[in-house]
């Protein structure tokens, strides 16, 4: 994950606040965000509501939308836009369990009122208030869930963006992964490296 010089270049504009150098750098990097999209809806199950392109699309309108436009390269750029792109799933899964939970109305019984979509979305949900419990107690630990598992990134990686060692990341996604399976019961999508 080596910046370019023009990677590099339009980073900079950005930060002087060049909006047009915000488009053409989104431009510059879309597949590798649409690759990380696409990694996050297939561990939640491809909601069928949302799709690669949808998260894509919002993450950018997120990014662009903030305040904050100071990254520092490439990877800080990848990691905003897996962050962003989380809140997207996560924005997405509680919409969808306010209309499937009918938003107050009285329940209908149904008989088959679980499908997958509404169960990735509850788990979505249960791992979003795992790691928001794991970010109180170590933030870094949840950089590293974020990084490895919504990001898709490598220990290297993940070490590059934290200013730490992969021997260090290394450890904190085992002790971060031990967390998460004691708060929710198990992480069957989780990578094992």
């Amino acid at each position: 994950m080596q910046d370019s010089s023009q990677t590099i270049r339009l980073l900079r504009a950005a930060r002087r606040g060049d909006a047009r150098s915000v488009d053409l750098l989104f431009t510059h990097v879309y597949e590798e965000v649409r690759s990380i999209a696409r990694r996050q809806l297939r561990r939640i199950g491809r909601p069928d509501t949302l799709n690669t392109t949808a998260v894509v699309h919002e993450a950018y309108l997120k990014l662009v939308g903030s305040d904050d436009l100071s990254w520092d390269d490439r990877s800080h750029f990848l990691n905003l836009a897996a962050s962003v792109m989380r809140q997207v799933l996560v924005d997405h899964a509680r919409a969808r369990k306010r209309v499937k939970r009918g938003g107050g109305a009285p329940a209908l019984p149904l008989v088959d009122s679980d499908s997958p979509v509404e169960e990735h979305a509850a788990k979505l949900l249960e791992l979003d208030a795992a790691l928001t419990r794991l970010s109180a107690l170590n933030e870094r630990l949840a950089r590293v869930v974020e990084l490895r598992f919504y990001g898709g990134l490598t220990n290297e990686d993940a070490a590059r963006i934290l200013g730490v060692t992969d021997r260090t990341v290394k450890r904190d996604w085992r002790i971060a992964r031990a967390f998460l399976y004691r708060e929710m019961g198990n992480l069957e999508d989780a990578p094992s490296k």
